[in-house]
């Protein structure tokens, strides 16, 4: 082999080794990359800004490839998770939809109706009641003509289906704004009329909170509280005299 020849195999072994070099280069680079970022996972995000109880769609959503250790939990979604599911808050526009964002699907049974009322932010349990909670609903009756002014259990003992957070609106008589938590419970039909009714007409609705789990006789339990418990005289109240 002249020394042309030997020339040529050297660096034809030199291209070769750097070659390899490169090769265990780039591997390794790759495998550091995907050790820092990891497996991909599916989120959706909302494509538009929308208002709290939108019913999201393939027009208002779109999927995104994220890594996997930035994305939590409850967000990690397939497209049947979302379609049709109504949104519990208002979302901006590039925000990434979670489970606890969207109002719960409805598991009533044939006998309930969901009804949704406004409890104060403060005397309604201060935000301590939570979805699967039971509940008492109170009503406070005032000025209401032919009725007593008096405090009354409406229902007793009924599943707190979901809360949302606090809200402002406006008082009945329009000259305030008022800080409420809407809170939807599971009720029968007639405890539903009369859940509805105390929310237009009460001067004011509260939930009291029962012990988690425990059978009660409740059969003793005064229902009605007004100025004879105070050793008052309850009296109706008298439509206004035109």
């Amino acid at each position: 082999m002249n020394p042309r020849q030997r020339r040529g195999v050297l660096l034809m072994v030199l291209s070769a080794l750097a070659a390899i070099l490169v090769f265990v280069g780039v591997s390794t680079y790759v495998g550091s990359v995907n050790s820092r970022v990891g497996p991909m996972v599916t989120v959706y995000h909302v494509t538009k800004d929308l208002p709290a109880f939108t019913t999201l769609s393939a027009e208002n959503t779109e999927p995104a490839e994220v890594p996997e250790r930035w994305a939590a939990d409850n967000t990690v979604l397939k497209t049947a998770d979302i379609d049709g599911r109504v949104t519990a808050t208002p979302m901006t526009a590039g925000a990434t939809i979670s489970l606890d964002g969207l109002v719960p699907p409805s598991d009533l049974d044939a006998n309930e109706r969901e009804v949704a009322v406004n409890v104060d932010a403060v005397t309604g349990l201060a935000g301590r009641v939570r979805p699967g909670d039971r509940v008492d609903v109170y009503a406070v009756f005032s000025k209401v003509v032919g009725l007593t002014d008096q405090s009354r259990i409406l229902v007793e003992n009924v599943r707190v289906v979901s809360v949302l957070g606090q809200q402002q609106v406006q008082s009945p008589d329009a000259k305030s704004i008022e800080n409420v938590i809407p809170v939807t419970l599971a009720l029968s039909p007639n405890a539903a009329l009369s859940v509805t009714y105390a929310s237009s007409f009460a001067a004011e609705v509260r939930l009291i909170g029962l012990p988690p789990g425990v059978a009660q006789d409740r059969s003793k339990e005064r229902r009605t509280f007004d100025a004879r418990g105070l050793g008052g005289k309850a009296v109706p109240t008298k439509a206004a005299q035109q």
